[in-house]
């Protein structure tokens, strides 16, 4: 189009524009252009407190990738001076050695872990192990897995769980590190393969829901719990009361807590219409508030055993995590 015909048509859509009624946008725009971010959401419910450590953050997972970096700085500025990033499969695991020893992961204290979650069992093959084995030599990995069991939905069969966490928990002794295990539905098996395997290192069964004879179960196989947001949901199908009272029964020096972001946003957080419906490491404060209160201690005192028992389990710094 010539310049005098482009700047012809656009003086006939200007003058077009100025004797057109003006409609008012609709409910749907405006209610679109008010609604805020879920970082907004957060920046409304942060609760700085004492010191904690996140001992399992999907930070790699896509929700995160538009704004990875304002998390991790909500996160400092909620008093989390470290995430465990967790690795459930193959990719995923590269992503967060990745993340991890990036300026950025340096800089807020990002850890990892290497393992293969039991919904991903089915696609394990032994090239799998060698990659997790190399990934295992990364400065910045501090345990074998996600790995264990699931057996409330079987997206891998049974055999299949049971093969290659069986398999990873071999690894994590070969190679002396922790293991960050997963177990639903499934305590029985879960118990006995540990059992089966002869290990030496700890383990920390993460995001725990299960009832009093698996918590006992897995205590007197010496593991650590993770407690996350579960506890912070008063939904009576969904057991977080039943699992506030067993927190007592979780000695100081094996308990920790975590997000597991993005999923779990605390419910405590209200009305519901301010609660973030993706959750982030700086809504930990929020579960140690809860993990507090059903163990009948300060805030505080559960910040300084959490993280002090983090600190231990996954050997990081005493002092700066960078």
């Amino acid at each position: 189009m010539a310049p005098a015909a482009a700047a012809e048509r656009g003086n006939v859509v200007a003058t077009d524009a100025a004797v057109a009624p003006q409609r008012k946008p609709s409910a749907s725009v405006q209610q679109a252009r008010t609604r805020p971010t879920q970082g907004e959401l957060v920046e409304r419910c942060l609760m700085p407190s004492a010191t904690t450590i996140d001992i399992g953050a999907n930070l790699v997972d896509s929700s995160f990738d538009k704004d990875r970096s304002a998390v991790l700085e909500r996160a400092a500025q909620a008093g989390v001076e470290a995430c465990i990033v967790t690795g459930t499969c193959e990719r995923t695991a590269k992503a967060a050695a990745e993340l991890c020893g990036s300026q950025i992961g340096r800089q807020h204290g990002l850890w990892f872990t290497a393992g293969v979650h039991p919904h991903h069992a089915k696609d394990c093959t032994e090239h799998t192990l060698t990659m997790l084995r190399e990934l295992a030599s990364h400065p910045r990995c501090v345990a074998i897995g996600e790995c264990g069991l699931d057996f409330n939905r079987n997206f891998s069969p049974p055999e299949a769980q049971e093969r290659w966490f069986a398999a990873q928990v071999q690894l994590a002794e070969e190679l002396q590190l922790p293991l960050f295990m997963h177990c639903r539905d499934a305590g029985q098996r879960f118990a006995a393969i540990l059992s089966e395997q002869r290990r030496t290192v700890p383990g920390v069964v993460h995001c725990f829901t299960g009832s009093k004879e698996e918590l006992e179960a897995c205590l007197e196989q010496g593991l650590s719990i993770g407690i996350t947001g579960w506890v912070c949901d008063d939904r009576p199908e969904r057991g977080g009361a039943e699992l506030a009272a067993l927190l007592p029964l979780i000695p100081g020096d094996r308990l920790m807590i975590e997000t597991d972001c993005p999923y779990l946003t605390p419910r405590s957080i209200t009305p519901s219409k301010a609660r973030p419906q993706r959750n982030e490491p700086a809504l930990l404060p929020h579960v140690l508030r809860a993990v507090a209160a059903a163990r009948g201690e300060s805030p505080e005192e559960t910040a300084r055993l959490t993280t002090e028992n983090a600190r231990r389990f996954f050997k990081l710094p005493a002092a700066a995590l960078t």
